[in-house]
């Protein structure tokens, strides 16, 4: 089921596009990666979709209806930039305040279950001024959780915490997918971080999307290969596989051969020698993770 479905989602502010013709796809249970360099377009579309910001062409639907829908909203919460705290107050209180802003019945039960859930004292009465970042960005994450909503939009929710705070939100937010069935949309430049987490991803590039990827096909383009081309592709794959008892071998469209082993290049052009295979091309591919983002943002600068 598409949670979230866009179809040319565009956001103009005087002559720049900061969405430019968006297509974005959510299914059901996804933790989304929503990933792009700083001023890619991310916030902006987060905004579009929880109703922040009205675009300038296109559309938007949240459980198949548009985001202006009343009832397609209440499912959805949001924490975007920064959440809205009221300084002075404790997190209980905030959470009661808001719960009474969003006309919920018996807030004061949802106050107490979400704090447990994002792993703060339930009668702290200290005030939000006083909380650590880590407690901070977990009562904005219990905010959004006010109402009992299935789709969670978080803007940067590790940004600027230390390793010990990361790991906590990484543990809240996938408790939160697997044991509630929350759907997420999770954008962030701590891209490592981001696939322990993600388990499909949307990058975006000048408001553009460049690539959707599920973890595993990303996990299968970010393997080491010995990349290979000859003029005889299939007599090549026969020979390896009977020479070197190959288990991972892939043929690839133009007679490409992707060899998903350790093997000794120079032992593979002896092979293909002998046997009069001219070889065009050999070469060992590597790709991590953060090499494959950069390379699909247009570039390391200003992730």
């Amino acid at each position: 089921m598409a949670v979230i479905q866009t179809m040319g989602l565009s956001k103009r502010y005087k002559d720049n596009w900061a969405v430019d013709h968006l297509n974005l796809n959510v299914e059901q249970g996804d933790v989304y990666g929503f990933i792009g360099r700083n001023g890619a377009g991310k916030s902006t579309t987060l905004k579009l979709l929880c109703g922040l910001a009205r675009p300038t062409q296109g559309e938007a639907l949240i459980f198949g209806k548009p985001v202006q829908d009343t009832v397609a909203r209440r499912r959805v919460g949001a924490l975007i930039e920064q959440p809205g705290l009221y300084p002075d107050l404790s997190g209980r209180e905030n959470l009661r305040l808001y719960g009474v802003l969003l006309g919920l019945d018996s807030p004061e039960r949802q106050v107490d279950e979400i704090m447990e859930t994002v792993g703060l004292p339930s009668q702290e009465k200290k005030p939000v001024k006083q909380y650590s970042m880590g407690m901070k960005q977990r009562l904005g994450v219990g905010l959004a959780l006010l109402g009992g909503p299935d789709l969670l939009l978080l803007d940067e929710p590790i940004n600027g915490l230390d390793p010990e705070g990361i790991r906590e939100m990484r543990e809240l937010l996938l408790r939160l997918n697997r044991e509630r069935g929350l759907t997420l949309v999770i954008s962030s430049h701590i891209l490592g971080e981001l696939s322990k987490m993600a388990t499909r991803y949307g990058i975006i590039q000048q408001g553009r999307m460049a690539e959707e990827i599920n973890a595993g096909e990303l996990a299968q383009k970010c393997t080491d290969y010995l990349h290979l081309k000859t003029d005889q592709p299939q007599k090549t794959a026969a020979l390896l596989e009977r020479e070197l008892c190959l288990n991972r071998l892939e043929m690839r469209p133009e007679g490409e051969l992707r060899i998903y082993e350790t093997v000794d290049a120079g032992a593979v052009g002896q092979i293909l020698a002998r046997a009069g295979i001219a070889v065009t091309e050999l070469s060992l591919h590597r790709q991590d993770l953060e090499s494959y983002f950069l390379e699909r943002m247009g570039g390391a600068d200003h992730v």
